[in-house]
């Protein structure tokens, strides 16, 4: 029975080819497109879920209530609290500190230097905590002393080839040689935690003698550079260690600053998609993505429903003879679900070529590193899914309907059921297009937000200006600026403290006549710039003059308007302020300019100058003199860092590669919306056919007795198009809804205009329009005397 059911389908399917071929297709494609978007999801979601300890290993967040303002979060602790926390805190199994290596930039082994390595610092308990095997060495003991590192796979490669690395040393350039005491295996791509190269924890203890205000490492409450994490019992509360840890740390630093802080304890597994505070930043795109892949695979289902069960009078006879014969509804049933079922399989060995040839695209396109392996447990499971799914929604419906007839009045061409109303099948066109069109009006929404950030005023200049770290040329700063100042290409040379376009670093520790007890947790950015920053940068003083050139720039400083708004100050110009304990002046009030990625709204900043925090160069020329500028800098640069390679940034990339998620999630839109309308045409397109083929007859009398082409392509056209329209209002409010649900990330955005949604349902219905016409054209040309012949 099952040999004669797959008999059946073959037949049907050779038998209508040309309607086979636009079935297969348009479900070959969707399901590629549906399959790779869940992979990616599926990548997505599988972030740090491959810890053994994953449901209960926790991130620490230092939380800041604000009673005026947006609350603060960073995501580092000091280094006393992992400590203190194990040792007082029963709830907490385990904790492990993780910093980076700022002191270390390259290593070297046999006069080779290996630059662009990921370093870091961590607890030996990391090893435990976290399930990153070590392929050599012991887990409990992966550090023998101070001088050894633990190394990736793949580094240990790079760095020794294929001899043994355990024991050998490499130079850092910080003058040390450090011994390989362990081998870890590389660290999957879905991991929230990356490093290369792996230091002691213990290295930072010799940053204290004893003898400063922070006496020792695990009395250092002061500095927040640390990333911390805690493995917690099962049963263990995790808000509720999180205030355990807040008290602690008041218990050892009572001060102000400290009175309306908290640790957030954020799971690992939340890392990636959520923020501390629970924001969904990541997840909502992770749902949008998911949701796209139902649309699609949808859209595909409704071609193949509609062509199904439009082509039902076709098989009204056949059906009706099976069912004379003696074949039960059941029969019927199983041979419409088989025939469903080859066309799903056929489609998706198709699907799966495609995925095969778009797979290194669509992963350089989505920045993922997704491996597609058609027998992997992850892609037979999508794939088990995405079948049955598919086949219940595009097989039982149709096998349901054509199962139904009654045979003596299909035999008269009497059909009962859904196969002859043609209402159902217009429900599923307006689902069609309206999802079609909800994709498009995203995609013109995140173009437009795209090039809302791209032209937005910054506040600052950053055209023809390129970036470095200065290392050595720090050192000589004055004698290198005059020094590049006479070389052609170089209009300008300033210099700061950190990458002024994504500017982190920040402190409470900041004073000023009339603070008030509600204002003692008041976190403010900290950046220090040359004197001619401002200048060079073309920042806006709304008020005084800025640096003077004078010895007293020292404690001379510089805020933004939002400081001085969350301040409550008036007049601020001359008044006092104390930062980091230096008592000094307002001298200026710079116009806000965005330091941060447009995400986050503008913060308070302070500008001040001090050349010992001077770390970064920013060089302006002109986009004809570009390249000579580089060269001339790259000359100096050599005099002065024998060791490092020459790294230059324009600050356009910069710019770019800020938002370089964002750019990825529209291109990805972009491919969405075009493939979805492909395929709503593409039904479109077969059913018009159908259509005409249905009335070639009537079409023949009409141009008998005078019908233009005009009339006939009307007549073809006119209900598609109404059934467009009608998608196209329904689509709006419910693209409106949605997108500015996802605008909500961006705490500076772009309008919805009512022309981006004209302009959607226009290109909607205009390529719909060429889709029915180009086929209600062919049959409106046909010859009426051959139509009228033909049975």
């Amino acid at each position: 029975m099952l040999k004669n059911y797959f008999k059946i389908a073959w037949r049907n399917l050779r038998k209508n080819k040309f309607f086979s071929a636009i079935n297969i297709s348009g479900l070959s494609i969707g399901l590629a497109v549906g399959i790779m978007l869940l992979l990616w999801v599926q990548d997505e979601l599988s972030f740090d879920g491959f810890h053994k300890n994953a449901d209960h290993l926790y991130h620490v967040t230092t939380a800041f209530k604000h009673d005026n303002s947006n609350d603060t979060y960073w995501g580092t602790t000091p280094a006393p609290l992992a400590f203190f926390g194990k040792k007082e805190i029963p709830e907490i199994e385990n904790a492990c500190r993780i910093t980076n290596n700022w002191s270390v930039s390259f290593f070297e082994y046999n006069k080779k230097k290996f630059f662009e390595l990921e370093s870091r610092l961590v607890d030996p308990s990391f090893f435990t905590m976290f399930s990153f095997p070590l392929i050599k060495g012991n887990p409990q003991i992966p550090f023998t002393d101070d001088q050894s590192i633990v190394l990736s796979e793949s580094t240990a490669k790079k760095f020794f080839g294929n001899d043994d690395p355990m024991g050998k040393t490499v130079k850092a350039d910080d003058k040390k040689d450090y011994r390989v005491t362990g081998i870890i295996k590389d660290i999957p791509a879905n991991s929230s935690i990356r490093c290369d190269v792996i230091f002691a924890f213990d290295l930072l203890k010799k940053n204290y003698d004893g003898k400063g205000y922070w006496k020792s490492l695990n009395e250092d409450w002061g500095n927040y550079n640390h990333d911390t994490y805690f493995l917690l019992n099962p049963n263990a509360n995790a808000n509720a260690v999180g205030k355990k840890l807040a008290d602690i740390h008041r218990r050892n630093q009572n001060i102000d600053f400290t009175k309306n802080m908290n640790y957030l304890m954020q799971p690992l597994r939340k890392l990636h998609l959520y923020t501390a505070d629970g924001r969904e930043e990541g997840m909502r795109i992770v749902r949008i993505f998911f949701i796209v892949a139902v649309i699609i695979l949808l859209i595909a289902c409704i071609n193949y429903t509609n062509l199904v069960t439009a082509r039902a009078t076709k098989r009204a006879k056949e059906i009706s003879m099976r069912k004379i014969i003696g074949a039960g509804k059941a029969n019927l049933f199983w041979q419409f679900m088989n025939e469903s079922f080859v066309i799903l399989l056929i489609s998706l060995l198709v699907a799966t070529v495609l995925i095969y040839l778009v797979m290194p695209l669509y992963n350089d396109i989505a920045g993922k590193e997704i491996v597609f392996n058609p027998f992997s447990k992850n892609v037979l499971l999508i794939y088990g899914i995405t079948l049955s799914v598919t086949l219940a929604m595009a097989g039982i419906y149709p096998a349901i309907t054509l199962s139904s007839f009654k045979p003596l009045e299909a035999m008269k061409g009497k059909l009962s059921g859904l196969g002859k109303n043609i209402a159902f099948r217009k429900i599923l066109v307006v689902i069609q297009f309206t999802f079609s069109i909800v994709l498009i009006v995203g995609t013109v929404i995140i173009g437009k937000q795209l090039k809302y950030i791209r032209e937005k005023n910054l506040g600052y200049d950053k055209e023809n200006v390129f970036a470095f770290n200065m290392r050595e040329l720090n050192n000589h700063y004055d004698a290198v600026r005059a020094e590049l100042l006479k070389r052609p290409g170089i209009t300008g040379v300033t210099a700061s403290g950190g990458d002024i376009m994504n500017q982190w670093s920040s402190t409470g520790d900041a004073d000023w006549d009339g603070k008030t007890a509600q204002q003692q947790g008041f976190i403010i950015i900290q950046e220090s710039i040359e004197r001619n920053f401002i200048k060079e940068m073309k920042l806006q003083l709304t008020a005084g003059n800025g640096f003077t050139g004078t010895p007293a720039d020292s404690t001379n400083y510089i805020l933004n308007e939002t400081a001085i708004r969350e301040m409550g100050l008036k007049d601020p110009v001359g008044k006092r302020f104390t930062f980091h304990d230096k008592k000094g002046t307002i001298v200026g009030i710079v116009k806000d300019f965005h330091f941060k990625s447009m995400h986050s709204k503008i913060e308070p900043i302070i500008l001040f100058y001090n050349p010992d925090w001077r770390q970064r160069m920013y060089v302006k020329t002109t986009a004809k003199d570009a390249s000579k500028a580089i060269a001339a800098v790259a000359k100096v640069w050599k005099q002065n860092n024998t060791d490092y390679p020459f790294d230059y940034t324009f600050m356009d990339d910069s710019f770019n590669n800020m938002y370089k998620s964002d750019i990825r999630i529209g291109k990805l839109f972009n491919c969405f919306a075009v493939i979805t309308i492909f395929i709503s045409c593409l039904g479109l397109f077969a059913l018009v056919t159908f259509t005409a083929e249905t009335k070639i007859k009537e079409i023949g009398v009409r141009k008998v007795l005078g019908a233009s082409v005009t009339n006939i392509v009307s007549m073809l056209s006119k209900d598609f198009l109404k059934l467009v329209i009608i998608a196209t209002l329904i689509a709006f409010p419910v693209a409106w809804w949605a997108l500015n649900k996802m605008l909500q990330d961006y705490a500076y955005r772009t309008d919805m205009s009512w022309w981006i949604f004209a302009l959607a349902g226009a290109g909607a219905i205009s390529v719909s329009l060429i889709t029915v016409s180009f086929q209600a054209i062919k049959a409106a040309l046909a010859n009426p005397v051959k139509s009228l012949r033909t049975e």
